[in-house]
């Protein structure tokens, strides 16, 4: 493996980590009204992502950075290209940031509100925004020979891109919900378990769908590659799982349903980076748009090095907050109550 393929393998795991870690996040932040229903109830979803939710957003970060380090030319072509769709992906993700720290600073239930509504219209946007930007990869823009973006936000929102965008949101349901199953009890565990049943059969469906359309788009025969079967029979079995009230495995498969799905989507686009619409002769591939090679090996030392402590750092940290959560630890004080009645 060259060092342009190994950094093209790292960029798509880092977009696979952010989804199966930042996934239930996004989840649990679409729901938390729905699942929650009472203040407590609320408060206790929120607080099972709370001493994780900005550490899996790092994922996405570095995501990002290591395209622009290791192929400079895909991140500019791609995020010229995708400018409204990365705006309002920044706009979801400050939403989710700032309710989650503005949320109780206030006992007017209007202000509650006005903030758990930010919580969720930013859960959504987020993994549909990236849905779509990642799905117009392989869906293709019109792209020139000088690697320039010539077309406009009409080219990115198309039906693949948004059905992509719309499987990973489902998706994040399915995730989240397992999580909530996982890390509440009493109601909420309950009504946790209840939605990832209604929602299980629908994931299976998208995914399916989804799997095909992305084989399909690639043009690289009948038989889908091993991810893409992956994805497919890892949904099949959280549905299954979910019936047999299983709720670790659940989670585990929603967990692989989501990193083969994208996987899949990188393993087809290999390698390519950008399908052109315009010429395939001015696709953006791997060896084409990679960094130079000294660059490649100095970001490869520092991957090496640093990425074992951080994946150690956030183990602990969910080992540390790997307790449940109750709802009754989250009841509103009494000052607050009449505040909270009014919800």
């Amino acid at each position: 493996m060259t060092l342009p393929e190994l950094w093209f393998s790292l960029i798509a795991v880092l977009w696979t980590g952010f989804f199966v870690l930042e996934g239930f996040d996004l989840g649990v932040g679409m729901l938390h009204g729905h699942l929650g229903r009472t203040e407590a109830g609320r408060r206790a979803t929120i607080a099972t992502i709370g001493p994780l939710w900005d550490g899996n957003e790092v994922w996405l970060i570095v995501a990002a950075a290591a395209m622009f380090a290791a192929f400079p030319g895909w991140y500019a072509t791609t995020f010229s290209a995708a400018y409204l769709l990365v705006l309002l992906l920044l706009v979801g993700l400050i939403a989710r940031g700032v309710s989650f720290e503005f949320r109780g600073k206030h006992d007017s239930p209007a202000w509650r509100r006005t903030w758990d509504t930010a919580l969720t219209a930013g859960s959504v946007v987020v993994p549909l925004t990236v849905g779509i930007i990642l799905g117009s990869m392989l869906n293709g823009l019109p792209i020139d020979q000088d690697q320039e973006f010539t077309g406009t936000i009409v080219d990115l929102l198309q039906p693949y891109p948004i059905f992509f965008g719309l499987t990973l949101v489902v998706l994040c349901l399915l995730h989240g919900s397992a999580f909530l199953w996982l890390k509440t009890s009493d109601e909420l565990e309950e009504r946790s378990a209840r939605f990832a049943g209604r929602i299980a059969p629908v994931a299976v469906l998208v995914v399916l769908a989804c799997v095909a359309w992305t084989h399909v788009l690639s043009a690289r025969g009948v038989i889908p590659n091993l991810l893409q079967v992956v994805a497919a029979l890892a949904v099949l079995a959280a549905w299954w799982l979910q019936h047999e009230r299983a709720a670790g495995w659940t989670f585990v498969a929603t967990s692989v349903t989501l990193a083969a799905t994208l996987l899949g989507l990188f393993v087809d686009l290999y390698p390519r980076l950008l399908v052109s619409t315009t010429d395939p002769s001015y696709d953006l591939t791997v060896a084409a748009t990679a960094s130079g090679a000294y660059a490649l090996k100095v970001m490869t030392v520092i991957t090496v090095v640093l990425l074992p402590l951080v994946l150690l750092y956030q183990g602990w940290t969910y080992y540390v907050f790997r307790a449940r959560v109750r709802t009754q630890d989250h009841e509103p004080a009494p000052s607050e109550e009449g505040a909270a009645s009014g919800y």
